[in-house]
């Protein structure tokens, strides 16, 4: 039976991971569907998807691209399928269990009772990250602070990728405006919703770096999302000039 939730997973040589997280997400209840946004792995990831596609028929689909544009884009054309379809509730979730599949069902009980995006937070209680260098924990403390700092945004974990969107969240934004591919792509959505006037909740997870596999950070990404949060405040100004600010009252847009 299908879901009215779906779990957008990208992969890119993830081939350690893909068929113990399919097995993972379809045992939980609720059920939810499985959308996995393959940029051309060359390690095979995709046959390997489309192995699983019969053990679990109408839940897991596919969307191959020929090669790596970045998560941004993965996402983005994944939002765009979803909407196309009757999904309310739509994740974003990594392929190598550094998010824990059974806090799925969490971030979806947050936007049951009012959330519009719910985050899985990694810093609202201390600083709950596993087998993470103290190198990378600090740039990643810092990037949240750096982005309140900046924004004005109250969120804790501005990059995490770990979260439950309503439906009218990503009907409400446009798609074609977001250009981010990294981090910033995590802040831009983050800061747009709540830009916006939507209720954005962080939800406490524990985070635990992968075991399998490669990390996909780089200081490209880093880059980006320095540079990408003064292009958002700057938006940001510009929209209100503009009158563009929204405040979503009841499942209607009030220009303000």
């Amino acid at each position: 039976m299908s879901s009215d939730s779906l779990v957008i997973i990208p992969t890119y040589n993830e081939k350690e991971n893909i068929e113990a997280m399919l097995d993972k997400v379809f045992s939980l209840t609720p059920n939810f569907d499985v959308l996995v946004v393959d940029d051309g792995s060359p390690d095979g990831t995709a046959g390997l998807v489309k192995g699983k596609m019969a053990q679990y028929a109408h839940r897991l689909h596919i969307l191959e691209r020929s090669d790596k544009q970045g998560l941004g884009t993965a996402y983005i054309a994944a939002f765009r399928w979803a909407l196309e379809r009757s999904y309310e509730y739509i994740f974003e979730m990594d392929c190598d269990f550094s998010h824990n599949p059974d806090d799925l069902s969490r971030l979806r009980t947050a936007c049951i009772a009012g959330a519009d995006m719910a985050i899985g937070s990694r810093y609202i209680s201390g600083i709950n990250v596993v087998n993470w260098p103290l190198s990378r924990v600090l740039l990643s403390v810092f990037a949240s602070w750096y982005v309140r700092f900046i924004t004005g945004m109250p969120v804790n974990d501005a990059t995490a990728g770990f979260k439950c969107y309503r439906r009218r969240v990503l009907q409400s934004i446009d798609l074609n405006e977001i250009k981010f591919v990294g981090y910033a792509f995590q802040i831009e959505m983050k800061f747009k919703a709540w830009f916006y006037g939507f209720r954005v909740e962080e939800v406490t997870i524990i985070f635990t770096d992968r075991t399998l596999g490669q990390s996909k950070m780089t200081r490209g990404i880093v880059k980006e999302a320095a540079f990408g949060v003064l292009k958002l405040k700057w938006w940001s100004l510009r929209a209100k000039g503009r009158g563009l600010r929204r405040e979503i009252k009841s499942g209607n847009d009030t220009l303000l």
